[in-house]
């Protein structure tokens, strides 16, 4: 059988590893060894952290919702209760932007919903 070198293989694999690594503080962006072991890690890291930038978004944006809705008397609760009884389908995301830019239209909203909360409470 013949023999099988792998210089070029290895070479290029290498090659891959420290071009991902670029930029990295110390031995981590110029030796293999520690440079695939902090790419490994890296790697990790920004698949855990997609998930979790949705998490955090969405924390921001209820917080925003809540800060205006307090401005308008209303807890978010109560606020996101009277959108969903006023039939009103309008995403968390949207709802704070309106809350940051259109404050009146907000106000509008939160009019909307506090009229269906009473509404059902009757």
């Amino acid at each position: 059988m013949a023999r099988v070198k792998t210089g070029p293989v290895t070479h290029r694999r290498h090659k891959k590893t420290l071009k991902l690594a670029k930029g990295y503080f110390g031995s981590k962006h110029a030796l293999y060894r520690t440079a695939h072991e902090q790419v490994m890690h890296s790697l990790k890291y920004a698949y855990r952290d997609r998930r979790q930038l949705k998490r955090e978004m969405r924390r921001l944006w209820i917080a925003r919702i809540n800060a205006a809705a307090h401005n308008n008397e209303i807890n978010y609760s109560n606020l996101m209760h009277g959108l969903k009884l006023a039939k009103i389908e309008i995403n968390r995301k949207m709802l704070s932007e309106i809350a940051i830019h259109d404050p009146k239209g907000f106000t509008d909203l939160t009019k909307k919903a506090k009229k269906a909360l009473e509404k059902a409470a009757a």
